[in-house]
């Protein structure tokens, strides 16, 4: 199911605010992403305002104006993402920023309620998605840390992989992006409805994520694509990957959809000569550091992944499965979002799942920020519990709420091209 876009008609600020809101005009997009991109530091070329604007969504892009430039800017992506036990529409937030000279006005805050108001208002998705720049900024909002990612780096030599590991009689090849694209695609569809965390990919957002200007290169190489297929000739696993200055291979995205395609593409990797270094953002729980006789070669830094906002409390809790039976009163605060205030009784067993409004007595206590935190399965109710973020109010509700909301993998998103900071 597709929500329509449109939240409603052109909307405006009122004509006392010193930086009217609205949404963007037929011509504006390359004035008002110049705009976002300064808040980021970032110079845009023709060719990227032209890669923006093929994904961008006009409706859905707002702006605020000093006169009539442009100083700030937010917009939403129509997208679906896989939560656990379902496939959701969600709101993608993208092209945030606000230009140097506007910073510490409230247009930020502004943006963000336009944002959540009118999708609430709308009846459009329930639940939006973000990757932030910065920890610090979101949380304020009713955003809370929903996945992390490990990045990883390590020393390709001392990389060997353990021989246990299934044989695989298939073959990689080396393909330019035109041959690896619709291989790529077939791959990554399989893969995406039951991971939880990733978004589709309609034909759009491919082009978008094997954009490869080269002043966007950093001084690596272009994208190499190695697609694995299986005896058969069936497309299962495949890599984008960079080459630096012969000391890293890049690796920009990594998807597989069986074990053996899996190991056959790291040993591919692992097996790239002068180039010492690899370097990956991968989930937490990524296989390979089980698969390697030294797992200590490998170097991890944590950082957050998915920032998850619930638009609508009772609507977006009843959207996703849960591990275990659950029936738990849950009261609500919400301050950026006031409708969601309240108490809930969120009941689930199987595929039947309500979440109602309740008078009854609460048994957990909590606010929007880490509701968003817990609904894909990452962050536990328990370790929020622990850091004195969830107040239970009747013994046990914080255990069994745990292992109902938690999700048999760790959720992740494999690619920032989905949310592009510019």
């Amino acid at each position: 199911m597709r929500f329509a876009r449109r939240l409603e008609p052109r909307y405006a600020g009122t004509v006392t605010d010193p930086y009217p809101l609205r949404t963007l005009l037929d011509g504006e997009f390359g004035t008002w992403a110049h705009s976002v991109s300064t808040a980021y530091g970032h110079d845009l070329r023709e060719a990227d305002i032209a890669d923006g604007e093929a994904t961008i969504e006009l409706d859905r892009a707002i702006g605020a104006f000093d006169g009539d430039v442009p100083i700030a800017g937010a917009a939403m992506y129509s997208r679906s993402m896989t939560i656990p036990g379902a496939v959701q529409p969600i709101a993608a937030v993208t092209w945030v920023g606000v230009a140097p000279t506007h910073r510490r006005r409230g247009i930020l805050t502004a943006m963000m309620r336009w944002q959540l108001h009118r999708l609430h208002e709308a009846g459009a998705e329930p639940i939006a998605v973000l990757a932030s720049a910065e920890a610090t900024i979101y949380g304020r909002y009713g955003y809370g840390v929903a996945s992390r990612l490990a990045r990883l780096d390590g020393e390709r030599g001392a990389m060997q992989l353990r021989c246990a590991l299934d044989a695989d009689r298939g073959t990689i090849r080396l393909l330019r992006g035109a041959e690896a694209r619709p291989l790529m695609r077939d791959v990554y569809e399989a893969v995406r409805v039951v991971s939880v965390g990733w978004l589709d990919r309609p034909d759009k957002f491919w082009d978008a994520r094997l954009y490869d200007a080269e002043h966007n290169r950093h001084g690596a190489s272009a994208f190499w694509f190695a697609v694995h297929e299986d005896p058969g000739g069936i497309p299962t696993g495949y890599a984008i990957y960079r080459l630096r200055d012969h000391t890293t291979v890049q690796i920009m995205e990594l998807v597989a959809a069986t074990r053996q395609a899996y190991a056959a593409v790291w040993r591919f990797l692992i097996g790239i000569d002068l180039h010492p270094r690899i370097t990956f953002d991968a989930s937490l729980d990524e296989p390979l550091q089980h698969m390697l006789v030294n797992p200590r070669v490998l170097r991890s830094t944590l950082v957050d992944n998915l920032w998850v906002r619930l638009v609508d409390v009772d609507r977006a809790l009843a959207t996703r499965r849960y591990a275990t039976a659950l029936d738990v009163v849950i009261d609500v605060m919400d301050e950026f979002c006031p409708w969601n205030t309240g108490r809930y009784r969120l009941r689930a067993g199987g595929d039947r799942v309500t979440c109602e409004r309740t008078q009854a007595a609460a048994d957990l206590r909590l606010t929007s920020r880490e509701l968003g935190a817990i609904f894909l399965g990452g962050t536990t109710l328990a370790s929020l519990a622990a850091a004195g973020l969830v107040e239970e109010l009747r013994p046990g509700a914080v255990a069994a709420g745990s292992l109902a909301f938690r999700g048999q993998r760790e959720p992740y998103h494999p690619s920032g091209a989905d949310f592009p900071a510019y």
